[in-house]
């Protein structure tokens, strides 16, 4: 199968599909390897790179969607990228269609058969496609959260750790999973003072027992919730529902009894963000303000750490994108129903239940 690899063209995003690495594996595999030139520069990968491992290098990403059977990315693909695919391809990406109905009937009319990472699940149960950028999103939320805090960039001017006599900063995580544990260890080792909810009990007793006495473990509840947030300075969002649109935790109304600059990181922004009043926003241009409140929003937070996150997610994927490669979607979705559940489109419809509820397709 000729696997193809496009340069990704979202804002500020330097990831890669397949690490020279990855690549390699897939050539050992019998396969063919298409890289579009320049797409691994963000992890400070060459094209002589990937040419030493045997791939073959390609000046545009037409050509890439043109020629290849399969095409792995990190990102989902945009819409002159969706006009490009076709019915015998497989696309291997994340997709985050729930909250994105414009970028999955563009899928379905491509006739492409389209495997989302985020719904690909483990024997051992979790997302296993999902977790390594979750973890890098849980960790980097924290300093996103701590950077928004400073006065020059609209913050309270709060430091997260405090000093002795001062206070350090509250930080409320919203959800209990891999991006709330990883957001967890990070504001702790800044000295702040955390709080997580779930409404998970059995989740809550072993963050008790992880973190032995460092954070605060609660019942998430729209009261629970309004409590925490009239003293937060920071408050992440790290709810998820696979596949599903993000419930929405925190009104708009909410707003008004928060302190005055404190900063929302909505975590769960791909999924179209548990609070009221999230967008999506950019690298670029990270925060914006919504009645006194900062709001960061970036849709492709581990795109910051480009070479940490392809490696990480490049180690999770390989053995999935290797068993499409060698069997192709249909029989690698039948002998596997881990994999399976990760196909989202196949043959002009919607293959996911839970996105396809929350589409109301």
């Amino acid at each position: 199968m000729l696997v193809g690899v496009p340069k990704e063209i979202k804002n500020h995003e330097y990831r890669v599909g397949l690490t020279p690495e990855s690549a390699r594996e897939y050539i050992a595999a019998g396969h063919q390897v298409m890289v579009q030139t320049g797409a691994g520069l963000g992890i400070s990968k060459t094209d002589d790179d990937y040419r030493a491992i045997g791939a073959q290098i390609v000046d545009t990403a037409e050509e890439v969607f043109a020629s290849a059977q399969m095409i792995v990315k990190v990102k989902e693909p945009q819409p002159s990228e969706w006009v490009q695919l076709r019915e015998d391809q497989i696309l291997f990406t994340y997709l985050h269609l729930a909250p994105d109905p414009d970028q999955a009937r563009g899928l379905m009319e491509s006739g492409v058969s389209a495997v989302a990472y985020e719904t690909v699940t483990g024997p051992r149960g979790g997302l296993p496609l999902l977790a390594p950028m979750s973890e890098v999103a849980g960790r980097l939320s924290i300093e996103a959260g701590a950077h928004a805090l400073r006065a020059h960039n609209g913050g309270r001017g709060t430091l997260m750790g405090g000093v002795p006599g001062v206070l350090p900063a509250k930080v409320v995580i919203l959800g209990g999973g891999v991006v709330g544990t990883q957001a967890a260890r990070m504001a702790v080792g800044l000295g702040a003072n955390v709080e997580i909810f779930d409404r998970s009990l059995p989740r809550l007793r072993e963050l008790d027992e992880m973190f032995q006495g460092r954070v605060s473990t609660r019942y998430s509840t729209a009261g629970t919730i309004e409590q925490a947030l009239t003293d937060a300075d920071v408050v992440i969002g790290a709810v998820l529902i696979p596949g599903a649109s993000a419930p929405s935790l925190v009104p708009r109304e909410d707003l008004k009894i928060m302190k005055p600059r404190a900063v929302l990181v909505d975590v769960a922004i791909d999924q179209g963000g548990c609070f009221e009043t999230s967008k999506p926003t950019t690298h670029e241009e990270p925060t914006y303000e919504v009645d006194g409140i900062i709001h960061y929003c970036v849709a492709n937070m581990p795109g910051a750490v480009p070479l940490t996150s392809s490696y990480a997610l490049n180690n999770a994927t390989l053995p999935f994108g290797l068993e499409l490669a060698n069997k192709g979607v249909e029989k690698a979705c039948a002998d596997d129903p881990h994999l399976a559940l990760g196909l989202n489109v196949h043959k002009g419809k919607i293959a996911n239940e839970v996105v396809s509820q929350s589409l109301g397709f």
